[in-house]
Formats: C-alpha cells, sequence, structure tokens
C-alpha cells in the first residue's frame, strides 16, 4: 500500500508548479519558506504534505525508521531536504531528542562524529537546522564543530530560534556557512488549523514588511492539523504576490531577538 502511494505521488506531482505553489524568480518578489520539521518517523502529516504539492522544505530527523526513504522521497518529488539536527535543550525529555542527539557531555570528536552519521543519515541535504537545542545553541564550542562540519559538507544552518542567546548568527558569519533565521513556529502540540492558518498569514505578513521570511511548522501528533492550516492558508499566497520558495534561497536574514519558547 505504502509502494503504491508512494507511486501515485511521484506521477502526479508533475503539477507542483501549479498557482498555489509557484516557486519565485525574480528577486523582488515577496518570498516565503516553509520548513516542516520531524520528517523521518512514522507519524502523522508526512504523507498528507507529500501530497499538497506545495514547494515546503522537508526537515529529517536523522536515524529514525524512515529517514533515508522520507529523503530519497522527498527529493524525487523535488523538494529541499534538510537535515533536523537534534540537539540537547535546557529542559525537555531525552525521549523527544531521538536517536545519537548532540549533548552537552559529549566530546567535541563525539559531537563532530555524530554530524557526518547524521548527514550520512539524510541523502540529499542541502542544509541543517536544530531540533529543539536550546542548551546547545547557547555553546559556542559545540556549535563551532557543528558549523565547520557543516561547511566541510557545503551544508547551510537555520537557526530555529530556540533561545535567544543562539551563537548561531555570529559563528556562520566568522565562518562563512550561509545561515538564516526562523521568523514564525507555524503550530505547537496543541494547536488546531485554524491557529496555523493565522501564522501563516502572520508569516505572509512579515515577508511582506522584510522582502522574505522563514517559517517552521511540524509533523506528528498535531501533524494532520498543520497540513490543513498551511494548505488553506497557501490559496491566498498567489493573490498576494506571495512565493514559496526553499529555504537555500532565502539565506542571511536578520536575526528575531525574542524567539517564541515552545519549540525548545
Amino acid at each position: 500500500m505504502k509502494l503504491k502511494r508512494i507511486m501515485l505521488l511521484l506521477l502526479c506531482f508533475c503539477a507542483i508548479m501549479g498557482p498555489q505553489t509557484s516557486i519565485a524568480e525574480n528577486s523582488d518578489e515577496v518570498k516565503v519558506a516553509i520548513i516542516i520539521d520531524d520528517f523521518g518517523g512514522k507519524v502523522k502529516g508526512v504523507y498528507e504534505f507529500f501530497e499538497t504539492k506545495i514547494p515546503i522544505t522537508v526537515a529529517v530527523m536523522p536515524f529514525l525508521e524512515e529517514s533515508k526513504e522520507q529523503a530519497e522521497l522527498a527529493h524525487s518529488l523535488g523538494l529541499e531536504v534538510m537535515i533536523h539536527l537534534p540537539l540537547q535543550p535546557k529542559k525537555g525529555k531525552a525521549s523527544w531528542l531521538g536517536p545519537n542527539p548532540i549533548t552537552k557531555d559529549l566530546s567535541l570528536a563525539e559531537v563532530k562524529k555524530r554530524v557526518i552519521e547524521a548527514i550520512d543519515s539524510v541523502p540529499h541535504a542541502k542544509g541543517m537546522n536544530n531540533h529543539m537545542g536550546s542548551l546547545i545553541v547557547e555553546d559556542e564550542a559545540i556549535m563551532r564543530v557543528i558549523l565547520e562540519t557543516a561547511k566541510e559538507y557545503n551544508l547551510y544552518f537555520i537557526d530555529s530560534g530556540t533561545a535567544p542567546k543562539s551563537v548561531i548568527p555570529k559563528l556562520a558569519e566568522e565562518l562563512g556557512v550561509p545561515w538564516a533565521m526562523r521568523d514564525i513556529f507555524l503550530d505547537d502540540t496543541l494547536s488546531s488549523s485554524g491557529h496555523v492558518h493565522k501564522q501563516m498569514n502572520k508569516l505572509a505578513r512579515v515577508a511582506e514588511h522584510k522582502g522574505q521570511a522563514i517559517g517552521i511548522g511540524h509533523v506528528g501528533i498535531k501533524g494532520e492539523a498543520t497540513v490543513k492550516g498551511v494548505k488553506d492558508a497557501v490559496k491566498s499566497f498567489a493573490d498576494k504576490k506571495i512565493m514559496i520558495v526553499p529555504a537555500s534561497h532565502l539565506l542571511k536574514t536578520n536575526v528575531e531577538k525574542k524567539p517564541d519558547q515552545f519549540w525548545q
């Protein structure tokens, strides 16, 4: 059944460049990137997002049962793939991080080893962003190793904005790693599709003000609500002349001073 579904996706995806999913080519156009985190597992919203034909950027957790399969499928559908790198937060359950996370107690050599293994776990990745990580993104030594490794593999880094004192922007600039900052979180574990729709409209307003914006949503517990909210909201993007682009098209955005606190 899953193979049949994948084949149907591949056959119908030729329509991905329809009006609601147009990719911007003119640098003067207002652009948004919609990153959807937590791909890689058997969770709600994964295949529903693939079926929408919306050109999301697919952030895949490494080392999960379907990490490679979902990354390969996303790539075959013309979607940009990134690694959703699990980093230790200041608070939260260890189980939320998944296998082989980057934690404070690791040696720097082990940090590098795990980052390389994560890269190998997610084929076709163009960049990374942090899964949780409010503790690690403030640790200059660990983040330096992560960003140096990203540079070695020609990957960009999106700061998911889980900590106000993140060192990612400073180090990325120093090391010459292309980077950007999340502008809006589209959902949380309690959000309805209506809430996601409102957050998408907020993302559009930020993009209209700045010229571009990055939103992050999630598959998982409320994945189906996120799919519906995003799908409903993008219907108005063409009228607003807002184009959806891969995250790699929106690098080096301004740092948000007060990031949302939920996804830490």
